[in-house]
């Protein structure tokens, strides 16, 4: 049949600034978070093998990070800590002087409130075995797991944190941070909730990064890739706990569940591209694939 010349999509599209005009989507710096690998020691900045052009920085150096950051436009950073001692507790992620407090401190005093810090809350990259919680009688425990993550929580609020992120898929411990946050007085710091995260081989280069694949593996308490609906359920329990912003872990490959959480919910919805999908990008371009 002839075409109704009212049925002309394509004029909205003649030209790069009509097309800017009327975008529906839009991605800006603004909404971008930068994950920083934060080391001991100074003057360290090195390249991750398996990240092409992600980096192990020391405190000294993730100051000119930072910078670097702003005069592109992307003032959120989340700090991963790797401690030079593990333990079986992960004690090194307790207290004042941990890597990444003394990384928040350094930040806040450079940038202030020209940035907003997050921090990653669990103990993977602190513990001996690679968990993200406590090992009793070769299983993770939950409650006394969320304590430990509880306790790290308020260390980086102390330290200066703007939000805290729980990674560790362990049961309650959204209410177990918000309670001792607001006990003692953080009642501003929030929380950004890894909500949905799943099992998956594409966490490969961050384990690399951090040094924390664990001994056995994670299913127990990282979700199973095949459930959508429990997704929702881990979402909703996070928000009655006093979650503040929601997580869904992977990002490109998990658009179904990102969408999904979309409609369950009315808060901010974060996701997170993770070092297999980025290194994945990253490796095509650089073999001209794409």
């Amino acid at each position: 049949q002839p075409m109704n010349l009212l049925d002309r999509p394509r004029r909205l599209r003649t030209s790069p600034l009509l097309r800017e005009m009327v975008a529906e989507t839009d991605v800006n710096p603004r909404q971008l978070i930068t994950p920083h690998f934060v080391v001991e020691g100074s003057d360290i900045y090195e390249e991750i093998g398996s990240m092409p052009g992600v980096l192990h920085v020391s405190v000294d150096k993730l100051v000119e990070e930072g910078g670097g950051d702003l005069e592109l436009g992307r003032q959120s950073h989340r700090l991963f800590g790797i401690p030079e001692q593990k333990d079986d507790h992960g004690s090194s992620a307790l207290g004042t002087e941990s890597v990444v407090a003394k990384a928040l401190r350094v930040l806040k005093e450079k940038f202030g409130q020209d940035v907003i810090t997050i921090t990653d809350v669990c103990l993977c990259a602190y513990t001996s075995h690679g968990h993200c919680g406590f090992l009793e009688d070769g299983r993770v425990a939950n409650d006394s797991s969320c304590a430990q993550l509880a306790k790290m929580a308020l260390a980086h609020a102390q330290a200066g944190a703007d939000i805290v992120s729980p990674s560790d898929m362990m049961d309650g411990r959204v209410g177990a941070i918000r309670d001792l946050l607001d006990e003692n007085g953080f009642t501003s710091t929030a929380i950004l909730a890894y909500s949905a995260k799943y099992a998956s081989a594409y966490y490969g280069p961050f384990r690399d990064a951090c040094d924390s694949a664990p001994q056995g593996e994670r299913k127990s308490y990282q979700m199973d890739p095949r459930n959508l609906r429990e997704a929702v359920l881990e979402t909703l329990l996070d928000l009655a706990e006093g979650a503040d912003m929601v997580m869904v872990k992977l990002a490109l490959a998990y658009l179904d569940i990102i969408r999904r959480v979309r409609v369950e919910v009315l808060c901010p919805v974060v996701c997170y591209n993770v070092s297999g999908e980025y290194s994945l990008v990253k490796n095509a371009a650089d073999a001209g694939l794409v």
